[in-house]
């Protein structure tokens, strides 16, 4: 059994992250935490009622992560080949508004809890000896500037470097580590936009239209696979060709 832990796995990409790997691996398992169940991940846990698993956690809590995820939940009896880190925090305003105490949420959210839980994943690949693979969703904000979008751009690119510098550390013993740079996609953080914000975000692509998480969540699912074995430390873009 592969068994992959998939952060804000219920909902949007996660939840299309979650598919994509049941679809491609037969004997996979998903570990997945959120904020709170959906009903479409519930309806997976049905389907796949020894392969989908819930745990209910608010990642902006970094002290407890080893104890309620890697103990409670994902114990040391089980070995992970895959993390996934997608759940994020998003806290968009223009810099001179900036609030602190705003930013730090966000970075305990996307950055400090993603860390630890990068830690505690790869302590278990070591104790398995798994050649595991890890995954952190980052942002085109990351290299594209957006208005409002400087703190939250700032999380995706400290992710960004987090991952390629963990894959030079670890690729001796077989851990790879990327990260996926995707592109402006409908989902629960994008719902506030008008329809003439988003059309002028799409005007950015090659493409002329939004990224599709079918797309985002498949890249992920080769990522994680053998098929990508010789990837790792790298930026894959999936942004409908943004300029």
């Amino acid at each position: 059994m592969n068994n992959f832990l998939v952060t804000g796995a219920a909902k949007g990409l996660g939840l299309a992250i979650t598919k994509s790997i049941l679809n491609q691996w037969e004997d996979s398992a998903i570990y997945g935490v959120n904020r709170s169940n959906s009903e479409e991940y519930q309806e997976l846990m049905k389907t796949y009622s020894n392969r989908v698993f819930f745990k209910a956690y608010d990642l902006g809590n970094v002290n407890d992560l080893k104890k309620d995820i890697f103990k409670d939940f994902l114990n040391s009896k089980i070995p992970l080949h895959g993390f996934v880190n997608n759940a994020a925090y998003a806290y968009d305003d223009i810099v001179t508004n900036l609030n602190a105490d705003e930013l730090e949420k966000m970075y305990k959210v996307n950055v400090f809890s993603p860390m630890m839980l990068t830690k505690l994943a790869i302590r278990n690949m070591l104790l398995h000896q798994v050649k595991g693979s890890i995954v952190h969703i980052s942002s085109i904000s990351v290299h594209t500037g957006y208005k409002g979008l400087a703190m939250y751009a700032s999380t995706k690119g400290a992710m960004e470097a987090f991952s390629k510098n963990t894959a030079r550390e670890w690729g001796e013993l077989g851990i790879r580590s990327n990260a996926l740079v995707a592109g402006f996609m409908e989902t629960g953080m994008s719902a506030t936009l008008s329809d003439s914000q988003k059309d002028r975000i799409y005007k950015r692509t090659s493409l002329k239209k939004e990224t599709a998480k079918e797309s985002v969540a498949d890249t992920i699912s080769f990522l994680l696979s053998d098929a990508a074995k010789s990837i790792t430390g790298q930026n894959i873009h999936v942004d409908s060709g943004t300029i």
